[in-house]
């Protein structure tokens, strides 16, 4: 059985109990300290993970203007899955700390290369613990090589921020932006230095997608939540950089939502053009 939205801590624990080669990506990290989460992997990680660094291995360069965490190109995201020893129908299982805010952009990019079997853990490595399963310390060996290669894209095509903006007075598409509420709403903040939102966006802060225990709530009212917010309209996902709007895609796909495309370059691309419009407010 292939896991392509979430995987529980029971089942993981099942397959790899039952010998299943499984590639577990910890893609734990903090904003603003980029060092600390692969500290944070080497203080403890579940048994083989190897490390994926949001910087480093999930983004390409930024140049300034393609925001923050632009998408690496397919070519050098597929060689480093393989150097990680990602094989061909493997599957593959991401997870963080955070609410799964850095293991669904894992998720999302495996999806864009085409790779089926990826999914998210669910609760995180906080229900691993908690289920008093057993943690790894420092850092991972050598991988044996393996033989991945990007095939079609598994989600839709991304829009480039010509495409958000020929949206705004069509309003076609629904632009949802998983930020929390306060730097939607415009007010200062360390992160953008030009606050404010997409005009015609909705906010769907990410966090809205988990219940009081980190887990995700339930695909029925995942379900009803995003459809109150698009009004039968196709969705356009958006953050800061394109890392929590994966997260409002993969609860879309838990939900059964299909079609749903990011704006890779979110926030912090658009603001990089002073000429794109602004809008402040709760929207």
């Amino acid at each position: 059985m292939a896991y392509e939205t979430l995987i529980s801590v029971s089942d993981l624990h099942a397959l790899l109990a039952a010998g299943e080669d499984v590639l577990i990506l910890d893609c734990e990290f903090e904003l603003g300290a980029p060092d600390k989460g692969r500290e944070a992997y080497r203080a403890g990680h579940l048994p083989g993970a190897r490390y994926a660094h949001l910087d480093d291995d999930l983004a390409g360069p930024p140049d300034g203007r393609n925001g923050r965490h632009p998408l690496p190109s397919r070519v050098a995201f597929a060689a480093w899955l393989r150097a990680q020893g990602l094989r061909q129908g493997q599957q593959v299982v991401a997870c963080d700390s955070n609410g799964g805010a850095w293991a669904a952009r894992a998720w999302w990019l495996l999806r864009w290369a085409g790779h089926t079997p990826v999914a998210v853990l669910d609760g995180g490595k906080q229900a691993w613990v908690t289920a008093g399963l057993p943690m790894e310390t420092g850092g991972a060996g050598p991988a044996r090589p393996g033989d991945f290669q990007a095939g079609e894209p598994l989600v839709p095509a991304p829009v480039d921020a010509d495409g958000v903006l020929a949206n705004i007075d069509g309003a076609a598409a629904q632009v949802l932006d998983a930020r929390d509420p306060s730097r939607f709403r415009g007010d200062p903040n360390p992160i953008d230095p030009v606050a404010g939102h997409i005009p015609g966006a909705r906010n769907r802060f990410f966090r809205d997608n988990l219940g009081p225990d980190g887990h995700f709530r339930p695909a029925d009212q995942l379900a009803a939540d995003f459809a109150a917010l698009l009004d039968g309209k196709p969705a356009i996902l958006s953050c800061g950089s394109g890392v929590t709007a994966c997260h409002n895609a993969l609860a879309m796909a838990h939900a059964g939502l299909a079609g749903a495309r990011l704006y890779p370059g979110s926030w912090s691309e658009w603001i990089a053009d002073p000429a794109r419009p602004v809008a402040t407010g709760a929207g």
